[in-house]
């Protein structure tokens, strides 16, 4: 399959030419209005077609895409962000079973708040009791309230080594989820395509174009092994110490088994936030609880396209030990 839309270089940009960059446009701050300076430097990156709308693009920062939409907020996140050692930070790439993770990192953390019996979801959305930093919180806001009370829990899609420095050098607690490239590929295409997800003119991508462009690394957040391998790598090489809650205590109080069936996929689905309204403007809450299948690829791509996904994944991440289990007799959850 060739690739339609091929890469668009801009000017010949180095990645790690990226942070000087920065620094350039920081000191001519007082000169000029600050967007000029984002538009300067977006006008800098490397871009490819976006899968939502092919009249907008994606831009290559830091060593992954991401939207026009979400480039500044991405920028403010990493230069301003200041993380502390209770913060729990989920660390997911897109359509990876994020919405599901919040649910029970939420409720462990927030469990001693609620009584037996008592549902600590049913206020509101996965999405919205755990905001994104570069989706929600620096898209509204170019200085968002983090005065809560610690632990803070707060999630990204942003890759490892793009990070807030502050993240990567404190001791918060960062939790990472892996899913299988290939139901990965078809949710994340599914859900960028679908009518809701581009709302303005403009043609979403195919299939095979957007399979083509996720094999090259070009997706959302991506490439793909490069943001799960970042996590993994930092969990390998750095042993961080701490833990959300004291295990023994809730076990005794029940509250273990409580949490897990109140996380469970089917019940989230069925809860009464998650089946109504809209999330991040354009998204209904209930396409973030598509069907959470392991092997729904099977439905979409044919065996020559999931062979040369396949092969690309043994070819990239080397050496990372992780087996990703594409059917529902092979899955189990691997956490990082």
């Amino acid at each position: 399959m060739a690739l339609k839309y091929p890469f668009v270089l801009i000017t010949s940009l180095a990645t790690d030419n990226t942070e000087s960059l920065q620094i350039q446009a920081s000191r001519k701050e007082k000169q000029d209005p600050e967007n000029q300076y984002l538009e300067r430097f977006i006008a800098s990156l490397l871009k490819v077609k976006a899968w939502q709308n092919m009249n907008r693009d994606m831009y290559f920062y830091q060593g992954f895409w991401i939207s026009q939409w979400h480039l500044g907020a991405a920028l403010s996140f990493r230069q301003h962000f200041q993380a502390c050692n209770p913060d729990i930070i989920l660390g997911t790439y897109p359509k990876s079973g994020t919405t599901w993770l919040k649910a029970p990192v939420y409720a462990l953390k927030n469990c001693k708040s609620f009584k037996l019996g008592q549902n600590p979801l049913n206020p509101a959305s996965p999405h919205t009791l755990v905001p994104f930093f570069e989706l929600n919180l620096y898209l509204q806001s170019k200085t968002p309230d983090f005065s809560s009370t610690p632990p803070r829990c707060l999630a990204t899609h942003v890759p490892y080594e793009a990070l807030p420095e502050s993240i990567q050098t404190t001791n918060c607690r960062i939790v990472s989820l892996c899913r299988n490239p290939l139901d990965s590929f078809v949710s994340l295409w599914k859900f960028n395509t679908m009518p809701t997800a581009n709302p303005k003119d403009g043609e979403s991508i195919g299939l095979e174009e957007a399979f083509d462009m996720f094999c090259l690394g070009s997706s959302l957040f991506g490439p793909f092994w490069d943001h799960f391998l970042g996590f993994l790598e930092r969990r390998l090489e750095e042993s961080k110490q701490g833990v959300v809650f004291d295990i023994e205590e809730e076990e005794k109080e029940g509250m273990i088994q409580e949490i897990s069936r109140f996380c469970g996929f089917d019940n989230l689905r069925d809860l009464q936030p998650n089946k109504s309204g809209k999330l991040m403007k354009y998204y209904p809450t209930n396409s973030f609880f598509r069907k959470g299948e392991v092997g729904d690829w099977v439905n979409h791509l044919t065996p020559s396209m999931a062979d040369h996904l396949n092969k690309v994944m043994e070819e990239k991440p080397k050496h990372s030990g992780l087996t990703f289990k594409t059917s529902l007799q092979e899955a189990k959850p691997a956490i990082c």
